[in-house]
Order: C-alpha cells, then structure tokens, then sequence
C-alpha cells in the first residue's frame, strides 16, 4: 500500500513539475517588440508594460504603436475584472497599426490586481475616476489634447459614462457590444436559451437552466453565471460566434501569453473571481445605463454583433437610436457574437479608417 502511495505521490509530483516548467517557460512577461515584414523591429514603435499610479493605486497597461504619430486610442475591457489583452495575441485586433493604443487593466484586474483593494472601495465611479486619469496620463505623455476612446462589453458601461462626464478629452466614444439595459439584456438570453435548448432536446441543460428562473427576478444570481458562461458559448451567442468552450478560447490563451509573467496570470483569475468583480456585476446589472447616459458631446460609434446575447444587439440598437449625438455610427458584425473586434478584425479597421479616424458615420 505504502509502494502505491509512492508511486502516486511521484507521478503527482512530476506533472506538477513539468506543468509549472511549461507555464514559467511561457510566462517571461516580457512584451515581444513590433516587427515589419521583413522581421526587423519598426524604428519609433512602443510595445511596452508600464505601470503608473491612478488616484492612489498601481495599474498597469500594455501600450501599443506601430507609428507613435498615430491617433491615442484607450482601450476598457470588459469583465467586470476580465482583461483582455491576452487576447490579442490569439485574435490579432491590429488597433496598434492605426493607433497608439493603451489596453488599461483597471483597478483590481490583471497587471492592476492587488488584494489589498477592498470590494466597499471599488466601484462603478471610482472606475470612472479611474478612466478619466488615465486619459490624462495618455494625453499628457502623447502631448493630445483629445484621444479616442474604445469600450467593450462592461468596460462600455464605465467608459460611455466617462466620455459623458469629460467629453472635451475626446474625439470619438466606440463602444463594442454596448450596454444599455443590463437585467432586460439577461432576461432575453435567458428567454433565448431556454427556448434553444429545448428545441435542441437537451433536458438536461434545460433542467439546469431552469433551477434559475432570471424572467420572474429583479437581479441575476452570481451562482447563475458559469452556467450563462456554458449555455452561451455552446449556442455561439457568447464570447465569440465561433468559440464553443471558455476553457480553450479564453483560459487556455490566458496562460500561454508570453507577456505576463505567472504571478500576473494567476492575478488575471484571482481578479476575476473576486468579491471586486462580483459587487460591480451587481452594480452594472442593477442599472439602466440608458437612463444613466442620454447624451454625449461627442461622435458616437456602436458595433455590435448579430449573435451577441451578452449584451443584447437589440437593446443596443435600440439605445442607439435614442441617445442624442451630434455625430452617430451603428455598425453590425454580421459573423460575429460578442467580440467583433477579435472575430472580424479586418471589417473593424476598414470601419475605424474610413469612418471614425475621418469623423464620419453610417447608419
């Protein structure tokens, strides 16, 4: 008995072994330099992890540009506490070939974790502080005086509010897969579902679903969550159209992305699943972004794909409609769920060069 433990112990010790071996091998935390075609790194580019004190805390940014001439862009990502950088290296955005853009972890995500910040002091208007100073930071290094600025998911629940409160430090607000009625959006996936599922015949993901009955509450259960997480990407109406598992599309890509070391990568999850990032989902879900944010001083540009029930594309066209702008773009990804910046990057650059690098808008 006491040979089999042995045995057990040392195969479980080995492949703890070869497993952190092969995660430190692929955690070097470096950023890898921009390079041309011709293999040599472009002369004047930034690829750089910095990390800057923000109303009294360290956050870190992965600051991207092929040309530093080029417009600032600042780039808030959704979660809450789920940067997406990481992303980047799997589903090429290409923002840093128009852009200098800065993928800004916020306060208590990724590069930005800390454990010492406490859920009472993290909030949707200490994040809006937050965006607000590092539009400054940017505007100040980069000598702007406005820059652009591009929200996706939760991070457009924050950013859409900052660009309303300073809209003088912007050119344009972009905002992917918009929020705008965050419960009635979860209602309708729910609803959605609910009803593929059964079409489907699967009784058991319809069982599953139906021990949270989302129509008849006025919030949405953190236990709920992974459950939505699954249900979504196995319908393609989650992450992306095409990505059918959050482990290999989103997990797996966040620990082999050279540019964090282990530590940051382990952060990535803790700040994910923190009370942090729970109590702002409990914020976001009990508000009405559309009642929160009716105007901006600002051109506006929504892009949004077909699939996405994450944030559904119908309540944010709808929100579209009625927020007042002086200049307006509602564009649609027609392959696309959630993340059309990852699933159709080609569409989005050709949109941000022909339209809102050049102040102009399709509807």
């Amino acid at each position: 008995m006491a040979r089999i433990m042995l045995i057990t112990f040392s195969i479980l010790f080995t492949a703890i072994f070869i497993l952190v071996s092969v995660l430190l091998a692929w955690s070097p935390g470096k950023p890898k330099p921009l390079l041309a075609e011709n293999g040599k790194v472009i002369e004047g580019s930034i690829s750089e992890k910095t990390y800057i004190n923000i109303n009294g805390v360290e956050q870190g940014m992965f600051i991207k540009s092929k040309n530093p001439a080029n417009p600032v862009l600042l780039f808030i990502h959704g979660g809450p506490g789920m940067p997406e950088y990481f992303l980047t290296r799997s589903y090429p955005a290409g923002l840093e070939d128009y852009f200098t853009v800065c993928y800004w972890e916020q306060r208590g995500a990724g590069l930005s974790y800390s454990s010492d910040i406490l859920p009472a002091t993290l909030n949707e208007e200490q994040l809006i502080f937050d965006t607000i100073e590092v539009t400054n930071y940017l505007r100040q290094r980069f000598g702007r005086d406005k820059i652009y600025l591009m929200a996706h998911s939760w991070g457009s629940y924050i950013g859409i509010q900052a660009a309303a409160r300073a809209p003088e430090m912007y050119q344009a607000y972009i905002g992917i897969a918009q929020v705008s009625r965050p419960l009635e959006s979860e209602k309708l996936a729910y609803k959605y579902m609910l009803e593929q599922y059964t079409i489907a015949g699967d009784k058991r993901m319809v069982q599953r679903l139906e021990q949270f009955p989302i129509t008849e509450m006025e919030t949405v259960p953190n236990s709920y969550r992974s459950l939505r997480d699954e249900a979504m990407h196995k319908l393609g109406i989650g992450t992306m159209h095409n990505m059918k598992s959050v482990i290999s599309g989103v997990f797996v890509p966040s620990w082999k992305c050279p540019e964090y070391t282990l530590r940051e990568k382990v952060n990535i999850w803790r700040g994910k699943w923190s009370d942090c990032s729970t109590n702002l989902w409990n914020q976001m879900i009990a508000a009405d972004l559309t009642a929160k944010v009716t105007k901006l001083d600002i051109p506006v540009y929504f892009f949004h794909g077909i699939y996405d029930y994450t944030c559904s594309y119908t309540l944010a066209k709808d929100y579209f409609e009625k927020l007042q702008a002086p200049l307006k773009g509602f564009y649609t990804f027609e392959q696309s769920a959630h993340s059309p910046l990852f699933e159709e990057p080609e569409k989005m650059q050709y949109i941000l060069q022909k339209d809102v690098l050049k102040g102009r808008a399709y509807y």
